[in-house]
């Protein structure tokens, strides 16, 4: 089977303006040396998908400096490999998307270029560890128009949720905005395998019609017309939808064994850009526990129930408990913080403390100095 990925980079950005403001949702770090895009891309790979293409809209440097050719996921290739794609791929003329329709549509010369039979669309926002290729393969079998993968969850609250009903074979029979339900459901991951010349049709129609939302005006219309079959994924699953999703699924990594199940599933792993550094350097005077600490990092003080990315130093004296510290962070002497997110180059000097809540953790700007 042919099959080619696209990835949203920016669909959902609102919702964590606060780590969005300077980059993509899809450059987020996450997990000490992870970003969130590292995810969807080696659940691509490891399904045998060679050809990617990411959609972009603003503030994608940093994504560019990341992903580069792709070599770090094999995917630097001389035929396929992976493609970043500019916000205005359209005709001339063509304004920013502002849904996923319109970002597909800005991406038509891409699909029709492609020769690939089937189509894996995924936003990055989702952090888990899938075989696409089962997923295509249940496609194939159902000889489905669309198959979506859902999650049975109670719905959390967030944007754009929709629980699906399937029937005995899988078929999706009914989808419904989750805000108007309670209780466990089958949500949907925004994860979709799709026949590509039946895409091509959509976005022909969408055109015509001017249709803007996937969810709404494609699935839930579309739910008696076209064959949309249900996927359960029952695997390790996070939704970053906010920054307090983003701050509890960081801390979850805490526990092995999610640890364990996110990234060593079934020996599938998840790739990321590696950079040469030194190794982190614990001092006598430090106190470290229930923590994960990247290279490059130097601790003089007290860390408890952190992550601490490449390059931060906590000096000696400063406390960090239940915080995340993004790459080359400084806690300077008698500092003190809790359920803290601090951005790139951030500095915390003497004496300072600072707090939040695991429900709202207190957020720094990048290169902020307090």
């Amino acid at each position: 089977m042919k099959v080619v990925g696209v990835v949203f980079s920016n669909i959902h950005d609102r919702g964590v303006r606060e780590l969005t403001v300077n980059r993509t949702l899809a450059s987020v770090p996450f997990g000490g040396r992870y970003r969130l895009i590292d995810f969807v891309l080696s659940n691509m790979v490891n399904s045998g998908i060679t050809k990617v293409g990411v959609i972009t809209k603003q503030n994608y440097q940093s994504l560019m400096d990341h992903v580069g050719s792709g070599k770090y996921w094999d995917l630097s290739r001389k035929n396929g490999g992976l493609m970043v794609l500019p916000p205005f791929g359209a005709a001339a003329g063509s304004t920013l998307y502002s849904s996923r329709f319109e970002a597909l549509c800005n991406i038509v010369q891409f699909l029709r270029r492609s020769d690939e039979d089937y189509v894996v669309l995924s936003d990055c926002d989702i952090i888990c560890n899938i075989d696409f290729s089962d997923v295509v393969q249940k496609h194939i079998d159902n000889h489905c128009d669309i198959t979506l993968v859902y999650r049975r969850q109670e719905y959390g609250g967030g944007y754009d949720r929709i629980a699906v009903e399937t029937d005995k074979s899988g078929r999706v029979t009914s989808m419904t905005p989750a805000d108007k339900l309670t209780g466990e459901r089958k949500m949907n991951t925004n994860m979709y395998v799709i026949n590509r010349e039946f895409l091509l049709k959509l976005i022909e129609n969408a055109a015509e019609l001017n249709l803007k939302s996937f969810s709404h005006d494609v699935l839930m219309r579309g739910v008696k017309e076209y064959r949309i079959y249900g996927y359960e994924h029952k695997g390790y699953f996070a939704l970053i939808d906010s920054v307090a999703s983003y701050y509890k699924y960081s801390l979850e990594l805490l526990d092995k064994e999610k640890r364990d199940e996110l990234f060593y599933n079934n020996g599938a792993s998840i790739y990321t850009k590696v950079r040469d550094s030194a190794p982190m350097r614990i001092e006598d005077t430090a106190r470290v526990s229930d923590s994960l600490i990247a290279d490059g990092c130097v601790i003089e003080g007290d860390v408890t129930g952190s992550i601490l990315f490449r390059g931060v130093r906590v000096s000696k004296g400063a406390v960090v408990k239940n915080s995340i510290l993004f790459q080359n962070t400084t806690i300077c002497t008698g500092s003190r913080l809790n359920c803290v997110i601090a951005d790139k180059g951030v500095k915390i000097l003497e004496g300072r403390e600072l707090s939040g809540h695991p429900t709202h953790p207190y957020t720094i700007a990048k290169n902020t100095v307090i």
